[in-house]
């Protein structure tokens, strides 16, 4: 039987947070994490215990089980007609994208002409041809992804502090302020981190401020 992939939700939007904010994108978010389950009853097991994102199931947009043939053709209607010379950019998200994608996915998408980026908890190994690896890492695991193009980081989190990452090899290193009922005091925690350590950019989640899908 040929492979499923199990998807929450596809759509096109702009990216809000990181090196390419602003950036028109198509996000596929694959569904299932290995640090948690995604259901609120199971919150107190989780390993990441801020996570804010809906990733379980297939009932989102345009979510479902898909072959790949028919997954590429789904996410390829996405991407607006008239504007076929534009570059063609594509988040591969979760829940822990990590745990689905493989390197076939990400052949079929770059011959679909599409830059194919991935946003990762770091835990799980990746396919060696993707074009854009960011890493997130997360307090109280194991990070087997150690390079890539940038590393984002919830901030603060205790046991995933910015000095436990700053010798790995990543192009760029953003902090961004731990959401929810702190998030006023965290950002002012986050701007004098990277005033004191220019190393360190601050990366802001515009789309939540703009209310951008």
């Amino acid at each position: 039987m040929a492979k499923k992939y199990a998807i929450k939700e596809i759509y096109y939007t702009l990216q809000g947070e990181g090196y390419h904010t602003g950036t028109p994108a198509i996000f596929c978010r694959f569904s299932g994490c290995n640090l948690w389950s995604g259901l609120e009853e199971d919150r107190h097991k989780a390993i990441c215990q801020f996570c804010d994102t809906s990733f379980w199931g297939t009932d989102g947009i345009n979510g479902g089980k898909y072959a790949l043939q028919e997954l590429i053709n789904k996410i390829h209607s996405l991407f607006p007609a008239e504007e076929k010379q534009a570059q063609k950019f594509i988040v591969l998200t979760g829940g822990e994208p990590a745990l689905q994608v493989d390197h076939e996915l990400v052949s079929y998408l770059q011959k679909a002409d599409f830059t194919v980026a991935i946003e990762t908890n770091g835990t799980k190994e990746l396919p060696t041809n993707l074009d854009w690896i960011t890493v997130s890492p997360k307090a109280n695991t194991d990070l087997v992804i150690k390079q890539g193009n940038e590393l984002k980081l919830v901030f603060p989190q205790p046991g995933a502090m910015p000095e436990q990452y700053k010798d790995l090899n990543f192009d760029h290193f953003y902090l961004q302020p731990m959401d929810g009922k702190d998030w006023e005091v965290n950002s002012i925690k986050t701007i004098n981190y990277c005033k004191e350590h220019p190393q360190w950019k601050m990366s802001v989640q515009t789309h939540k401020f703009l209310n951008i899908p």
